[in-house]
């Protein structure tokens, strides 16, 4: 079952979804509550529920539920839209099509895990030694995803997508300190997985799915797969002129 402790309303400058800090190390990507059978209920009850925002969503960007159920879904557009929102610097997570791109990567062989080592023993270590968790991206997120919507139904009595947004980031910042773990994942591992999918769902190539209309890119500056922008790399107080170009020829 969950820890005793609930999850105490953090003030609202806790978590303070700043684009700044959000981004913290992007340029280095861009360059290349254990809840015991309570989880399993909520997963279960997850694969029945349906949520008509999150069923419109994907109609209306032409998708299908690959991966993630309808419940599922409205959790992640929700949590990523918290953690990469709109402001005036740019549109948020959902308007570039961040759930989209991730539920894309879970039937890769990525999501599926089948080019990491997963065999055992999986211990406890230094970041120094890798990965050590026996879970997949896929299980990370069915496992988190669960794990998050019981804890967070048994403080709040509702999904964690109907919060009020205060509410909502109280919440990350819990599992971003690891207040909690959702059998032997730690809530940390799961908020680490959300956050950093949700940075490459914004500023990928438009053809993975995310970065839609490359408004990611449009944001940062930067020139996409143009061939050649070389003339323009010393000029660091002078900003790129021309729009962003996708692999797929796609122009902004």
């Amino acid at each position: 079952m969950a820890h005793d402790a609930a999850i105490a309303p953090l003030p609202s400058s806790a978590f303070t979804p700043k684009r700044r800090r959000v981004v913290q190390g992007l340029g280095t990507s861009m360059a290349a509550l254990s809840l015991g059978g309570l989880a399993t209920q909520t997963a279960e009850a997850a694969s029945s529920e349906q949520s008509p925002a999150a069923t419109a969503h994907h109609q209306e960007a032409g998708t299908s539920t690959r991966f993630f159920t309808a419940a599922e879904f409205a959790f992640l557009t929700a949590a990523c839209e918290r953690l990469f929102p709109e402001d005036d610097m740019g549109p948020g997570a959902t308007m570039l099509g961040v759930p989209d791109f991730i539920e894309g990567q879970m039937n890769t062989p990525w999501g599926r895990g089948e080019k990491w080592f997963m065999s055992g023993p999986h211990r406890t270590g230094p970041d120094n030694l890798g990965y050590q968790l026996p879970y997949s991206p896929r299980q990370i997120y069915r496992i988190g995803i669960a794990g998050t919507q019981a804890w967070v139904r048994q403080q709040h009595n509702a999904p964690f997508e109907s919060l009020p947004p205060t509410t909502q980031d109280a919440i990350l910042t819990a599992l971003e300190h690891n207040a909690t773990q959702f059998d032997a994942l730690p809530a940390s591992a799961f908020f680490e997985q959300l956050r950093s999918d949700t940075i490459e769902g914004a500023f990928a190539d438009p053809t993975h799915g995310g970065n839609r209309h490359m408004g990611g890119w449009k944001m940062m500056g930067f020139p996409g797969a143009r061939a050649d922008y070389m003339d323009w790399v010393d000029r660091y107080e002078t900003p790129y002129p021309y729009g962003p170009v996708s692999i797929s020829g796609e122009t902004g």
